[in-house]
C-alpha cells in the first residue's frame, strides 16, 4: 500500500515533469524506513551509460546531498545509490565524485538527532567510506571489477538456473507425450552437463566476490519479504476495512429495526403477547397433525 510520503512524491513526479531516471532516483533515496532496493540500484546503473539520463540521475542525487535535517535518509541513500554506481555503474559516475569530492567530505559534519538518536552516524560514516574509495585509484579499479564481476555472474547464474528449470518441464512434457518404449530425447545428457560447467564458471573465484554474491542474494531475498510484508499489510487493512464497513452497516440496519418495532419490542414481556403467541404456536402445530 502506498504510504503518504510515496503519494506526495508521485504527485510531485508528475506535476514537475521528472524524467524515468530521475523518478527511479527519488524512489531509491526515498524518506522510506528501508534501503534501496538492489533492482532498482541496478536500473539506475544501466541508466547511467546513458549520456542524458546519466546527467539527469547524477542531478537529482546531488540534490538529495544537499538536504539535512528530518530528510537524512534523503543524504543516507543518496550516499549508498552513488557507492553501488561508482562500483556497477558508468565509469562517468565516479569521475564527477573526484572533481566534487568536497560536497562529499563536508558530510563528514552531518548532524541530526531523532528520538533522542544520533541517525547523523550513518550519514557520516557512509561518507567517510566513499572519500576514502574515491581517493584511492587502485582499490576504487579493483572494487569496480569485482562488483562488476560478481553482478554478471550471478545475473547469468539466476539466469541459467531459470532457463534450466524450465528446459526441464519442456522435456518432461515430451516424454511423457512419448510411447513407453520411446527413448529420451538425444542431447538431454550434453546439455546437464553443459549447464554444470556453467554453473561451475559462474562460482566466485575469491573470497570477496563470493561475499558480494552473497550480499546480492540476501538484499534480493530482503527485498522480496519486505514487498511480500507490505502486500501482507495491505490485505489485512482492506479486509479490516470491509469488516468495519460490514458493521457499520448492520449497526444502521439494527437501528432502523429497532426504532421502526419499537412497541412491539417492548410488548414482549406483556402476558397478553406472550399467550398470543403460545397460541400461534398452537395453531401451527396443530396444523402438522398432533401434539407435543
Amino acid at each position: 500500500m502506498m504510504n503518504v510520503h510515496g503519494l506526495r512524491r508521485n504527485v510531485k513526479n508528475v506535476v514537475r515533469n521528472y524524467s524515468d531516471a530521475q523518478v527511479k532516483v527519488r524512489e531509491a533515496t526515498s524518506n522510506d524506513p528501508w534501503g534501496p532496493p538492489s533492482t532498482l540500484m541496478g536500473e539506475i546503473a544501466d541508466l547511467s551509460y546513458n549520456v542524458v539520463a546519466f546527467t539527469e540521475i547524477m542531478q537529482m542525487i546531488w540534490k538529495r546531498l544537499n538536504d539535512h535535517g528530518k530528510n537524512w535518509r534523503h543524504v543516507y541513500k543518496a550516499l549508498v545509490l552513488l557507492e553501488y554506481l561508482i562500483k556497477t555503474g558508468s565509469e562517468k559516475v565516479g569521475q564527477q565524485c573526484k572533481e566534487n569530492i568536497f560536497a562529499i567530505q563536508t558530510l563528514k559534519d552531518f548532524q541530526h538527532t531523532e528520538d533522542n538518536k544520533d541517525q547523523g552516524v550513518n550519514v557520516r560514516e557512509k561518507s567517510k567510506q566513499l572519500v576514502a574509495l574515491l581517493k584511492d585509484d587502485e582499490r576504487l579499479r579493483a572494487e569496480r571489477t569485482r562488483a562488476l564481476k560478481a553482478k554478471e555472474r550471478f545475473a547469468q547464474a539466476t539466469a541459467r538456473t531459470g532457463s534450466e528449470a524450465l528446459s526441464r518441464y519442456g522435456s518432461t512434457s515430451r516424454r511423457d507425450s512419448y510411447n513407453s518404449d520411446a527413448t529420451s530425447p538425444r542431447g538431454e545428457g550434453d546439455g546437464a552437463s553443459g549447464l554444470s560447467s556453467e554453473l561451475e564458471c559462474a562460482r566466485p573465484q575469491t573470497a570477496g566476490e563470493e561475499e558480494l554474491q552473497l550480499q546480492l542474494a540476501l538484499a534480493m531475498s530482503k527485498e522480496e519479504a519486505e514487498q511480500e510484508e507490505r502486500l501482507r499489510k495491505h490485505d489485512d487493512l482492506r479486509l479490516q476495512m470491509a469488516l468495519n464497513e460490514s458493521q457499520q452497516t448492520s449497526t444502521l440496519h439494527n437501528g432502523a429495526s429497532s426504532s421502526g418495532a419499537g412497541p412491539s419490542s417492548s410488548s414482549q414481556h406483556h402476558p397478553n403477547s406472550a399467550s398470543g403467541l403460545d397460541d400461534l404456536l398452537g395453531i401451527n402445530l396443530g396444523a402438522t397433525g398432533g401434539p407435543t
